[in-house]
């Protein structure tokens, strides 16, 4: 499972390029093109990094730059400013309203690419890397393979993708409806008690040998990796 990248841009044509770019180099993708939905979509698409036009119908995407950095949840989200503004105050602008970088149209595809592998580095290691760890575990997306200590966890694919995902933001919160959403994918329909049973899964396998749980689960809101579990 790939770090998810928004798209937020307007031009069909440049968006379907850098969607079939990123998802060429094992992103996962959403795109919206209309300003006054991104805020909408970030909720829904929880991504990992949001490419950000500055010019956009509706909202700018420097306004939309400074609500996301405005909210709590949504303020570590990194964000890359695409713009054919090239002055150098609007690049400090965009800058100083919180994006993580800033790239000029036209631009090489190979170089947006790399800035957004090196942002996730700096802000998601998880995130952008092949193994994911969180104390004694370890996950391995290019094998998937998990290993608690020295132990491999036997794990199907379902119960894969649900640890990766509460790996990836260790201590967060997910709701039912947002693990169904990023696990099994909007266009499914799954009962959200079905998150119940795969976690019980999760849990039977990862502690199979009277670890200690590292699963919190949080009364009538979801599920998240316990912070302060220490194996």
């Amino acid at each position: 499972m790939g770090a998810k990248v928004l798209i937020v841009e307007d031009e069909e044509a440049l968006s379907d390029l850098l969607s079939y770019n990123l998802e060429k180099e094992g992103f996962e993708v959403a795109v919206c093109s209309d300003g006054q939905d991104a805020l909408v979509m970030v909720d829904e698409e929880h991504p990992d990094v949001v490419l950000l036009d500055w010019m956009l119908p509706h909202v700018s995407g420097i306004e939309i730059c400074r609500q996301l950095r405005a909210r709590v949840e949504t303020r570590e989200i990194p964000i890359v400013m695409l713009t054919a503004r090239g002055e150098e105050e609007d690049r400090v602008r965009g800058l100083d309203l919180g994006a993580d970088d800033y790239i000029t149209k036209p631009f090489s595809m190979t170089e947006l690419v790399a800035r957004i592998k090196a942002i996730l580095r700096r802000a998601s290691p998880m995130v952008a890397g092949d193994v994911a760890t969180f104390h004694d575990i370890s996950l391995e997306r290019d094998t998937c393979r998990v290993r608690r200590g020295i132990r491999e966890v036997k794990l199907g694919p379902t119960e894969f993708k649900l640890l990766d995902v509460l790996m990836k933001r260790p201590g967060r919160v997910y709701s039912r409806e947002q693990l169904l959403d990023q696990v099994w994918g909007q266009d499914v329909y799954v009962e959200a008690r079905t998150v119940d049973v795969h976690v019980g899964r999760l849990r039977k396998a990862l502690n199979k040998h009277g670890d200690k749980d590292p699963i919190r689960t949080v009364r009538a809101a979801g599920y998240a990796l316990d912070e302060t579990y220490a194996g």
